[in-house]
């Protein structure tokens, strides 16, 4: 409970500095909402009134704790460019989305990644070995935007799949927004399923090289539940850790993948706050990402000590 506690402790801490940064960078920007909304003839006077009505002339330091507190209390305050509409509202509509698109990534690469490492382990240095480290270094090496004009050029408009542009809400049709949303996340999860592959593949390849491996195996243990009862679980560890920072490259990926597919998410959300300097949505949502990406990684690091105790007893002696 010690190592859960403080653990916590940590996100909260990481995710106030995130805040507090996001703050200070929008504050800094050259440019402000103000100048971005008067018309271009605006004069001088009407863009400090305008400004003084949204806040922007007191002290940065009074504006982050209003903001915190108000961000905290579950309204971070009002749109800029939706013409004062809640951003609690805009986020709520659109987070759902880039939340199950996420999800539904993350359930691909751990499919793809864990059946193609384990399929192809007793293969070493064969032609699948090949294959796959062929895939893997296409896999990273190809962005996933890339891969989302792809299939949208192959799947949308080629074979019919879907399409293109044409979003399907769940409350109206689940399994043609799940159809919708396949590809998308297929786009954000082949190049992180092929590092997870490498990733996975070389530390079960080293595990299958160690002395207990050989032990057992002089004892009569099948290569199955050897695999499966010591290799996997050693080599299980590593990867735990690393899926932690790959949810931070989904949650990042989905913002450039909803604007290929056209998704009305928090990435497109995003996109359009930045574009309009919308400061208090952007600030808002980059928080929302950030304790996404904070709760994924502190997740990450409690199974980790549920899976090997041992971590905390080390952590412990030191």
């Amino acid at each position: 409970m010690n190592f859960v506690f403080r653990r916590i402790l940590i996100a909260l801490i990481t995710l106030l500095l995130v805040s507090i940064l996001c703050f200070l960078i929008f504050s800094v920007i050259r440019g402000d909402p103000a100048s971005y909304l008067s018309n271009t003839g605006a004069s001088r006077e009407q863009i400090e009134t305008l400004r003084e009505n949204m806040g922007l002339n007191r002290n940065v330091i009074a504006r982050y704790f209003d903001w915190l507190i108000n961000f905290i209390s579950g309204n971070p305050g009002n749109s800029f460019y939706f013409r004062g509409e809640a951003i609690s509202s805009l986020i709520s509509v659109r987070l759902p989305v880039t939340i199950f698109l996420a999800l539904l990534s993350i359930l691909f690469i751990i499919i793809i990644s864990l059946t193609v490492s384990l399929l192809t382990v007793k293969k070493e240095r064969s032609i699948i070995d090949n294959i796959i480290n062929i895939f893997t270094a296409a896999g990273i090496s190809t962005p996933g935007f890339f891969l989302g004009l792809l299939f949208i050029f192959i799947f949308g408009f080629g074979f019919k799949l879907f399409t293109p542009g044409d979003f399907i809400d769940f409350k109206d049709d689940f399994f043609g927004y799940l159809k919708n949303l396949c590809f998308p996340a297929l786009a954000i999860a082949i190049p992180n399923s092929a590092m997870l592959i490498k990733f996975i593949r070389g530390s079960l390849f080293a595990e299958l090289q160690s002395d207990y491996v050989r032990t057992a195996r002089s004892k009569g243990a099948s290569w199955l539940y050897i695999l499966r009862y010591h290799v996997l679980k050693n080599s299980i560890l590593p990867a735990v850790t690393m899926f932690g920072m790959i949810t931070a490259e989904v949650f990042s990926g989905s913002i450039i993948i909803e604007q290929v597919f056209t998704i009305p998410g928090i990435g497109r959300l995003l996109i359009t706050a930045i574009s309009s300097r919308d400061y208090p949505l952007i600030q808002a949502i980059m928080v929302y990402i950030a304790f996404l990406v904070i709760l994924a990684n502190t997740l990450a690091d409690i199974v980790i000590m549920i899976i090997d105790p041992r971590i905390k007893q080390t952590r412990k002696i030191r």
